[in-house]
């Protein structure tokens, strides 16, 4: 079983309306966005990574 199986899962809040946000912020909430995708996209080549390197040892 993985670790990651026994944690709870986050709970996603409700995206912010749009209508009522200026371009500027909207820009922001881009930038923010495309940030956090980053760190998820990080995240999962790291466990990927550590999924391979584990499945190299258990093959031998």
């Amino acid at each position: 079983m993985d670790t990651d199986d026994l944690e709870p899962r986050p709970t996603l809040t409700s995206p912010p309306n749009l209508d009522r946000m200026s371009v500027d912020e909207l820009e922001e909430y881009v930038a923010d966005l495309q940030a956090e995708i980053a760190r998820v996209q990080s995240m999962i080549a790291a466990k990927q990574d550590h999924r391979s390197s584990a499945e190299s040892v258990f093959k031998k």
